[in-house]
This record gives C-alpha cells, structure tokens and sequence, in this order.
C-alpha cells in the first residue's frame, strides 16, 4: 500500500459561493505590522483588494502577524480568485514591509488557510471568532475598542 502523500499547504476549496474563514500568518510569526502605520496599511490593503476582487467582506481582524477574514465571493466562480487576491495582497505588503525595514527579499507571510462556512451555526461561530480576537490576545478588553476590526 502507497503511503499518503504529505501535504505542503493546507486544502484550498475555491469552488464555492459560501462565505469563507480565511487566516494568514506571517513567516516566523514574526511582528512586522506592530505599528498602527503599519496595521492601517495592512487593513487597508485587505479592505481595497476584497473590493477589486469582488468579494463581500464581512468581518476582519488585522494584528501584527496575522489576520483573519470572513468574506464570499459575490459571483459563482469568483471563488477561484482567492489565491491570486491574498497572492497580491502578500506580495504587495511584503515590499512596502521590506522596503520600511530596509530588508528586500525577506519572506514576511507564510501560507494561509481557508474554510467554507455552509452551516448557519458554524458560521455564527466564525463570526465571533473573527470579531472576538483581539480580546483573545489581551490587546483590548472590549472587540469595538480594537479599531483593526469589523466589530469597531
């Protein structure tokens, strides 16, 4: 019997209308967005990069070394372009980054990871998730106060 292959990225299902729980890391889990400078680009760039890639964007939190995002595609098919969006919001991140920190070529993120939400419940769960995150970590004690965030 052959042995499973091993996996180097996790699955990615981008055939579906449903909304997705999407998360990025950054390489290392190392901080590079600390500043609020920083996490405004980072945010921004999600917010503008949904929008052109027409995705309906409906909860994130930004931090300094990931993110998490709930979004669907607005067409059938337009799941497909999942990848090429967090590509170019990767890649685009990564430079300006780099560029601050006078480190070109320095890998910043890491893999993302993605899941369909097709169940009302699991959904709702994701959702607080999302927006309960930044007082997982300590850094607020109430969502609203974390201006990063959807729940703000």
């Amino acid at each position: 019997m052959k042995a499973p292959g091993w996996p180097h990225a996790p699955p990615h299902h981008l055939g579906s209308v449903h909304p997705f729980l999407v998360t990025a890391g950054t390489y290392g889990k190392l901080h590079h967005f600390r500043h609020p400078s920083r996490l405004d680009v980072l945010q921004r760039g999600l917010l503008q990069l949904t929008s052109d890639f027409n995705w309906q964007l409906e909860a994130w939190a930004v931090f300094s070394n990931h993110y998490h995002f709930i979004a669907r595609p607005c067409h059938q098919g337009d799941g497909e372009s999942l990848k090429p969006m967090l590509s170019r919001l990767h890649e685009k991140t990564a430079k300006w980054i780099n560029k601050l920190d006078g480190q070109p070529g320095r890998k910043v993120w890491h893999n993302f990871r993605d899941s369909i939400l097709s169940f009302e419940k699991s959904y709702l769960a994701r959702l607080n998730y999302v927006h309960c995150n930044p007082v997982h970590h300590h850094l607020v004690p109430d969502a609203g106060q974390y201006p990063w965030c959807s729940a703000s």
